[in-house]
């Protein structure tokens, strides 16, 4: 029998400002649930969230949850007052009867001691212990915040393994792709206030969406000729009918309301490089380079040409010196030995990580006009600021505001704004991706496929790099860089082993835990094979998994009822049955079929 939902909001309503943010927001947690919320920035996807852990109260609605149930949510501003460590921290957060390992487990695998300080952590580091802090009791139901942010790549497919196994219920915001599509089961969509939810994990969220959008606008045209057929009624029609023609003349008021009333998704963002003339055929050549910090090596005789055209991804653990070689690179930074070429007319436009080139007093209107004028340049024509400002979803009174009161999000994109201002044809990125909802990461990949120039892109989004770059140069570990063609799937393939993490307390892996991807190319005779048997599996595997899908959603549309089980409790207990056995024998498929799959691409089929 399945249970009840854990955590349960309902018609919840909340305005800030005259401002409706939401207007009519679901959202029901069973027991396991693997839930994603997504939605554009400033959508109320975080708010709807602290309503859900119930640090917000809405203006309307009803939030419910099952006594006895313990909720944990991931805090943005975690409040450090009081704790001597950051192992105290944590210990903190752990229910009674839970053991102290655990804590100390969790500090160290998100590459903290547990001895630091709380009041000297960096904003990546407290975003690291209040993680662990969340995952520390094992409760009932997770709610996860942009839970990757400030994380590396070893840490992140840390944190998918780990909730992965987990037996609390998840619902989780994230605008990295890989991590929602490897961990949700359900999507709930809150878009202009209102929720919409299937039962299909993230990766058939953006198809359905954009069928929905599609849908909703064929019913726009329909309400615009409509319109357009009455307002020539009302000009050119029979006058004479009076009392038809106020009802008709009432109808056509009615029907203009309603057009002014459907709110439409919230603008567009419109991405377009400014591009210089093209450079030298080489951009950058690096011989034999080293550095080095005391007995740190950062790079250990590196050898690299990146020629015009290319697309660079740069990728390693926290640590491993990214931000170094690109100073490297770009002959900002002088090696301790070997020696750095740097191409012809390079008029490189560079995107640091940091955010550290923006003034916190200047206004959002004079970061892009240097505070000359109220005009911007873009690909040699002259544009109104408000109107550049408004390609990146910002609204024109917010072109007086300071820096200082942007989200992280509305700063990386005025970072971006500006940054594609200005002519280039080598872009250098470093983390571009931070705070960014996805349609402006889709906005800003497309834009990238666009651009003639060279790119350096840092960064620990996977599904990002996949779809950007042509090739990757990863760390190996003790400044041993190695480049591999293909993004960062394809660097997976070839080496056999993801990015590997420093440890909080610094230990450098021995040659035997490094993954060695020349011998591995090499040794392609050990490669396992399918049998006849496993190859029937894998093709009839997705249409099983396609008849379970839809035999869980009839389950759940019939216990969606709610005075199902006062009516007919044995159906609501055998439809529970049904259902938890369904779910189990997808998962179980599901599992088989990635095996399968795997196995597939090993042996080169």
């Amino acid at each position: 029998m399945a249970a009840p939902p854990l955590l349960t909001l309902q018609d919840i309503a909340l305005t800030f400002g005259g401002t409706p943010l939401i207007e009519r927001a679901e959202l029901a947690i069973a027991p396991g649930e693997r839930t994603c919320l997504v939605g554009r920035n400033g959508s109320g996807k975080s708010t709807l969230m602290r309503i859900a852990a119930g640090l917000v109260e809405a203006d309307a609605g009803k939030r419910f949850v099952q006594p006895g149930t313990t909720i944990r949510y991931l805090a943005q501003e975690p409040d450090f007052s009081g704790y001597p460590t950051t192992l105290a921290f944590v210990e903190a957060g752990l229910a009674p009867g839970d053991a102290s390992h655990r804590a100390r487990y969790l500090l160290e695998s998100l590459g903290l001691t547990g001895e630091e300080n709380p009041t000297k952590l960096s904003g990546g580091e407290g975003r690291r212990a209040a993680l662990a802090q969340a995952l520390a009791p094992e409760p009932d139901v997770l709610l996860l915040d942009e839970p990757t942010n400030h994380l590396d790549l070893p840490a992140i497919e840390w944190l998918e393994g780990e909730l992965r196994g987990s037996r609390a219920a998840l619902v989780l915001i994230s605008h990295d792709r890989r991590f929602l599509s490897a961990l949700s089961r359900a999507t709930v969509w809150l878009d202009r206030g209102v929720t919409r939810r299937i039962d299909q994990g993230f990766s058939s969220f953006e198809a359905w969406r954009d069928a929905f959008f599609e849908e909703e606008e064929r019913d726009r045209h329909k309400l615009d000729r409509k319109i357009a057929a009455e307002e020539d009624w009302l000009r050119y029609g029979v006058t004479a009918r009076r009392k038809r023609n106020v009802r008709r003349l009432g109808n056509l008021h009615a029907l203009r309301q309603a057009r002014r009333e459907a709110r439409r998704p919230v603008g567009s963002v419109s991405m377009q490089a400014s591009e210089a003339d093209g450079s030298g055929t080489l951009v950058i050549e690096a011989k034999d380079i080293a550095k080095a910090y005391g007995a740190r090596t950062i790079v250990d005789r590196l050898s690299l040409r990146v020629t015009r055209g290319d697309r660079l991804g740069i990728v390693g653990a926290n640590g491993a010196g990214k931000t170094t070689l690109l100073n490297l690179l770009m002959g900002q930074l002088a090696p301790d030995s070997g020696t750095i070429r740097l191409g012809t007319n390079l008029q490189p436009v560079i995107l640091d990580q940091a955010r550290a080139t923006l003034e916190p007093t200047q206004t959002v209107s004079d970061v892009l006009t240097g505070g000359r004028g109220d005009s911007v340049t873009v690909n040699g024509q002259s544009r109104h600021v408000i109107g550049y400002l408004k390609d990146f979803l910002f609204a024109p009174e917010q072109a007086r505001t300071p820096v200082s009161v942007l989200s992280g999000g509305e700063r990386n994109r005025l970072l971006i704004a500006r940054a594609l201002a200005q002519p280039s044809n080598l872009l250098v990125l470093d983390e571009p991706t931070n705070d960014l909802d996805l349609e402006t990461l889709d906005l800003l990949q497309e834009m990238l496929d666009d651009y003639a120039g060279t790119l350096l892109l840092v960064s620990h989004d996977r599904d990002f790099l996949d779809r950007v770059v042509g090739s990757v140069l990863v760390s190996e570990g003790e400044g041993r860089w190695i480049e591999y063609a293909g993004g960062y799937s394809d660097m997976i393939g070839q080496r056999g082993a993801g990015v590997q993490a420093r440890t909080a307390a610094g230990r450098k892996e021995t040659r035997s835990e490094k993954a060695e991807p020349r011998e591995r190319a090499a040794a392609p005779a050990g490669r396992p094979k399918l049998g006849f048997k496993d190859q029937h599996e894998l093709k009839t595997l997705p249409e099983r998994m396609k008849k379970l899908e839809a035999a869980i959603a009839q389950l759940r549309e019939i216990l969606a009822d709610p005075g199902l089980y006062a009516r007919d409790p044995g159906r609501f207990d055998k439809a529970s049955t049904m259902l938890s056995q369904a779910e189990t024998e997808l998962a179980g498929a599901e599992d088989r079929w990635l095996e399968l799959e795997m196995l597939r691409e090993a042996a080169g089929g």
